[in-house]
């Protein structure tokens, strides 16, 4: 009898210390949740009772050179609901549906679903949204919002881009420099009781959105608007397919103009720029169909540059000292390499002529000897040594490196086509970038538009900066290059590109595109003045235009027309004692 005593009062003693250790346990876990976790656990709470809404920072302009505003923002609202607020559904579901021009169906799946919060309708007027706001619904929010909007419509529409709904940049400008421009977001804090119904006496705090920077770019409203009327007139003129402009600084890389028509709406950027049916394409169909349109073919797509590219030639030449300006050469109209006889663009030949009369001719023969006396490791070097091998880093994306034979599989025959630029492909802002090293002195620069990030108010926050490459070439193979391609303008095929009271340098180029049998030609010409000191590069390559195509003939005359009103805008004004004479010749 004494043992089970015994043993039932250790038995009690045992669950007295285990309960006393549970309760010992218990309250050290209180303590600690209490005093070490309070923090974290209230806003937990505070989580469970508050409902989020984000508020859309003001994405940053993008401005002119002039602080002219390129791409700007609108106000529009986004129209949401919280169920468990909605004290009239019916109300509710019609008016929405009377406002916002949508099925009722539709807005009642929205309006019914159990969520904290359910969007209706994004980017509506902001008419529309104060109306909704006056009828006063409970459950229903009408927040203030930005949509992007672009003044100018299809002005530059292939540099400056677009944003998504979610007001960031999808192409161009505004993806490239989307961490510059997007701002950030705020917030609507709603205070709510255990049912998720708002409690009134608390109402909502909010946390105000940071606005974006401004993004100032080098080019210019008013010449970007003649480039782009001068680039839709030859394309109708000659029924081409497209036609691209390109204007920039040759000193410091700036891009006055980019154009590239058929340019297409930036307000409504997912409509095709020109008519057809797509009701029956599938949807990756339609959006390979939009990504063609939003290419910007000056560094997106690579072409044959044909006789523009005889600049490079001439340059290798006169700065490995191949050859001089007085050298004599011979033109049959043909050169024989290997196996393959090459023309001349005119077959019965140019005769007997020194270096200097075969660029103004744009005589094949003449550049293909060049070629032949660098040799294929030279003029790989000097491909390579003028950045042609490289991308240009411009800050937009997407931009399309050089296709070019490897060394190794260049022969006769390919070094003979390379010299007057068939058999490889580049981009055209490649092509102007290093023209623009061999006739400003001999310094790679880099082609840009982002000049300044700003605040709103205009004070410059940061001055974009760009890397330059010295030693291209020296600067008298340079000055040897603005004297040689002033007189293809002046005295040779570039007449055309001629304008009284100025000294223009420059070259024609016409070529075939692949298969050579389709005779789908690419004009082009490109320019410079004042020769003596470069302040402006243009280039202009036409696509696939009807009846007559010498680039001589419908490309030099664009750069022409364009010149003449953007060298005076610029406050370069014409010498009227300038020699006025210039000679027949077509390339």
């Amino acid at each position: 009898m004494k043992k089970n005593k015994t043993f039932h009062k250790k038995k009690v003693f045992v669950i007295f210390c285990v309960c006393m250790l549970l309760l010992a346990g218990l309250i050290g876990r209180l303590v600690y949740l209490m005093i070490f976790r309070s923090d974290y656990y209230s806003e937990k709470a505070q989580q469970l009772h508050e409902r989020e809404r984000d508020i859309k920072a003001a994405r940053g302009r993008i401005l002119d050179v002039k602080g002219t505003v390129l791409a700007d923002n609108k106000t529009v609202c986004t129209i949401s609901v919280i169920h468990s607020q909605v004290k009239d559904a019916e109300n509710v579901i019609r008016v929405l549906a009377k406002e916002l021009e949508m099925e009722e169906e539709t807005i009642r799946k929205r309006v019914e679903k159990v969520s904290s919060i359910e969007r209706i309708k994004t980017n509506v007027e902001k008419e529309t949204g104060d109306r909704i706001r006056r009828y006063g619904l409970s459950g229903v929010k009408v927040d203030e919002d930005f949509k992007r909007y672009y003044p100018y419509g299809s002005l530059a529409s292939k540099v400056i881009g677009f944003t998504g709904g979610d007001n960031q940049g999808i192409i161009g400008l505004e993806v490239k420099y989307d961490e510059v421009l997007q701002g950030k977001a705020g917030q609507i804090l709603t205070t709510t009781d255990a049912r998720g119904v708002e409690i009134d006496e608390i109402g909502e705090s909010r946390k105000d959105p940071v606005a974006g920077d401004d993004l100032q770019i080098s080019l210019d409203r008013n010449i970007q608007m003649f480039a782009q009327q001068a680039a839709q007139k030859v394309m109708e003129e000659k029924l081409a397919e497209r036609v691209s402009i390109l204007l920039m600084n040759p000193q410091n890389g700036e891009i006055y103009a980019m154009v590239n028509v058929p340019e297409f709406d930036l307000n409504d950027p997912f409509t095709l720029n020109y008519e057809t049916d797509t009701s029956l394409l599938s949807s990756e169909k339609k959006q390979e169909l939009l990504n063609q349109m939003w290419r910007n073919p000056c560094l997106n797509d690579t072409y044959e540059p044909g006789s523009t590219f005889k600049i490079i030639t001439a340059s290798a030449g006169l700065e490995e000292g191949v050859v001089s300006l007085s050298d004599s050469f011979s033109c049959p109209g043909f050169r024989v390499v290997e196996d393959r006889r090459i023309h001349c663009h005119k077959r019965s030949g140019h005769g007997a002529e020194t270096f200097l009369e075969g660029v103004e001719n744009s005589c094949n023969p003449v550049f293909i000897d060049v070629g032949m006396r660098l040799g294929v490791d030279n003029y790989y070097k000097y491909f390579k040594q003028f950045g042609l091998l490289s991308l240009t880093n411009i800050d937009l994306p997407g931009e399309a490196g050089t296709i070019m034979h490897q060394k190794k599989n260049i022969g006769l025959v390919e070094l003979a086509t390379m010299t007057f630029g068939q058999s490889f492909q580049i981009t055209p802002i490649q092509l102007a970038t290093t023209v623009s090293s061999l006739i400003n002195g001999g310094h790679r620069v880099t082609p840009h538009f982002g000049v300044n990030i700003l605040k709103e108010s205009g004070k410059t926050i940061e001055k974009i900066q760009y890397e330059t490459k010295d030693g291209i070439v020296s600067e008298k193979t340079s000055e040897t290059m603005r004297y040689v391609l002033e007189k293809v303008v002046s005295e040779g095929s570039g007449k055309n590109a001629y304008i009284e009271g100025y000294t223009i340098g420059g070259k024609t180029a016409t070529s075939q595109t692949l298969p050579r049998s389709a005779h789908r030609y690419i004009s082009s010409f490109i320019g410079f003045a004042p020769a003596e000191k470069p302040a402006v590069l243009g280039l202009c390559i036409i696509h696939n235009p009807q009846g007559i195509y010498y680039g001589g003939t419908i490309a030099a005359p664009v750069i022409r027309d364009i010149f003449d009103n953007v060298l005076p805008y610029l406050g370069i004004l014409p010498d009227k004692n300038a020699d006025t004479t210039t000679e027949e010749s077509v390339d």
